[in-house]
Formats: C-alpha cells, structure tokens, sequence
C-alpha cells in the first residue's frame, strides 16, 4: 500500500479559511458503508441518523494557545515554539522553527521574560524537551502570550479564537481542535440527548501523531507520534452497555475513533484508562470499538484519511471525496463533514 493511493486533487478555493456563522449549518456527506449511497444533507440533520440507545462519543479536550514567539538568550535570534505534550510537570515536547538554533542547553524567553524555558533534550523532525521557568499560573501566562496554534493551510484570521474549540472543550492540553466536533452546538447536542442517545466523553490531546505527514512511500512504514488520552469509568461503563444493548457506538473524529480502538485493542472491552497511544489505523485493521463515525474531509495522504479509508474502503472514500469535490464541499479543519455509518 502506498501514498499516492491516498492522494487526491483538491481545488485550493475548496480549502475552508473560516468557520460558518452557525456551526451546525455545516453541509453534510451521508455514506453508507453496506451500500455506497451517498446522500447530501446538512450537519443539523445528524440527529435524524441517530437512534435511541446508541452512544455519541466526544473528544472532551480543550486547545491550549499553544504556539509562542521567543528568542534565545545569547544571541536573541527569534524562535517559533509548538506545544506538543506535556510530559512532566513543567517539561514539554515541543516543535522548534528553525530547530537548528535549538540545541541542548538553549535557552529561550518569551513575552520579554514573563516565561524561559530551557532545552533539555533534542530529537529528529524539530522536537525538543523545554522546562519551562515562569512565576504564576502557566496556563494564564499562555494566555497572555501564546497564539491558538491554526494549521498552516489556514491563512485568514480568526476572529473569535473560540470557533476552534468545540463547544464542549473541557480538559486543557490539545495542540489542535478535534474538528469533527466542532459542528455541534449545545442546542444539537439536547435535542440528540432528548432523542434518547447517550453522549460520552473521552480525553485525547491532539499532538504531532494525527498531523504529522507521512513521509514514508510505503504506508506501513510510517511511524505515528504519541498522544495522550483518559477514558472514564463512566464512560467505559456506558459504552460496554451500549454494546451488550445491539446499540451503536458512534465515534466523533477520528482522535475519538483512536481512542476507543486503543482501549479495545488492550483489553478486549472498555475499560477506564489512561497513557499514551501511537496507534496508527489503516486499510485492513479490523475495527474493534466502533460502528459508525462523523469525521470531516481529511488533507490528501494524511493518516486521517486513511483512517477513514479502512473504516469504509480506500474506493469508496475516494468516491465521496470526489462528490464533495463536485459538490464544492468545503474541506479540512473548518470545513463540511461527513457521517460513515
């Protein structure tokens, strides 16, 4: 299996700059996985595709300002920062640009030595261990200095920095926003609720491991990045119920997708837990924990999309890439979704 077996042309003006007034006026793709139906509806419509008893499952995490502006001590040469994971108390995985200033012992300062950090160690691709050094409260020093880390193919300004949060963001700690979330409104989700289905939530903190692209030719050869998740009790219990019930399990995005085939993978059932995850879903993993999946459209050669690819088939992914294309679908992080059931 290679790359360009994912790969797709993409009309530029298709790529979505800004989110929708109204989040769940987002257009929506129905696939059927059993049939190859393709319908076109819009995302408030999901609830008539939802049925009593089954679970809808949210990735709860909250983004961080993650990126900074810094400069080193010695020689003040400016340096860009990405939050990644943070591994222990005050020490971070982060992305370095340029990476070759940013060598073991650098020290950087931000916002004129409100917050320092020290790198502790180096790795391939631009990542770093920093320790950061600050008095205070740092979540609230991020908010003075950090920027909400958009992806690089988002040019246009964002406004309101929370139109990239989901509206249930809770647990702080994610480098990007679980997209396929961002469609839903509080309204939606009590009307989904009152419907009878059951909403549970998961942790996943977004880090390099779903947004790193895939270098290697040959698809088994990439290697995912890890990220950090947390499964409830609750959640676990409730999820266990649905299946004993015949219920479906309904993934929202593919960090939750991962999340849950992680658990399944490890214990065979749902079960609270918490650790870091690299799996890495492709054509021909057989899924474990989910039956259906909201997701939006997904960049060309991305593990995203093949996640995707093996939940409905490399063909009939690309056969709905291509309605959406023909629809003038809008993509990626702002952009329309799609329901695989």
């Amino acid at each position: 299996m290679r790359i360009e077996d994912f790969d797709f042309d993409l009309p530029k003006e298709l790529i979505a700059q800004t989110p929708l007034k109204n989040r769940e006026e987002s257009r929506l793709l129905i696939l059927n996985r059993k049939t190859g139906e393709i319908a076109h509806k819009h995302f408030y419509d999901i609830i008539d595709y939802l049925n009593p008893g089954d679970t809808l499952v949210l990735n709860n995490t909250k983004v961080i300002p993650a990126r900074l502006y810094g400069v080193k001590q010695d020689t003040h040469a400016h340096i860009e920062v990405l939050l990644l994971n943070q591994k222990d108390n005050d020490i971070w995985e982060v992305l370095c640009r340029p990476a070759k200033r940013v060598k073991v012992g650098t020290v950087i300062t931000f916002g004129d030595g409100l917050l320092q950090a020290r790198c502790l160690e180096s790795f391939d691709e631009g990542r770093r261990y920093l320790q950061f050094e600050y008095e205070g409260i740092f979540l609230e020093i991020l908010d003075k200095l950090g920027e909400m880390p958009l992806p690089p193919y988002i040019t246009a300004k964002l406004d309101d920095k929370d139109r990239y949060q989901t509206v249930y963001a809770k647990v702080e700690g994610s480098a990007a926003a679980p997209t396929a979330g961002l469609h839903f409104t509080e309204s939606l989700l009590e009307k989904i609720q009152q419907k009878g289905v059951n909403i549970a939530y998961l942790t996943l903190h977004v880090g390099l491991g779903t947004f790193k692209p895939v270098t290697e030719t040959e698809v088994v050869k990439h290697k995912m990045h890890s990220e950090f998740y947390s499964v409830s009790e609750e959640t676990a219990a409730l999820l266990n119920e649905t299946r004993k019930n015949g219920k479906r399990i309904i993934s929202v995005g593919t960090t939750s997708t991962r999340t849950l085939e992680t658990i399944m993978t490890k214990f065979g059932t749902f079960k609270a837990d918490s650790g870091y995850t690299d799996i890495f879903i492709y054509p021909g993993y057989q899924f474990k924990a989910i039956d259906a999946l909201i997701t939006n459209f997904h960049l060309p050669k991305s593990t995203l999309i093949m996640l995707v690819s093996a939940f409905a088939s490399r063909e009939l992914i690309m056969k709905a890439y291509q309605e959406a294309i023909k629809e003038r679908y809008r993509f990626f992080s702002f952009g329309d979704a799609m329901f695989i059931e």
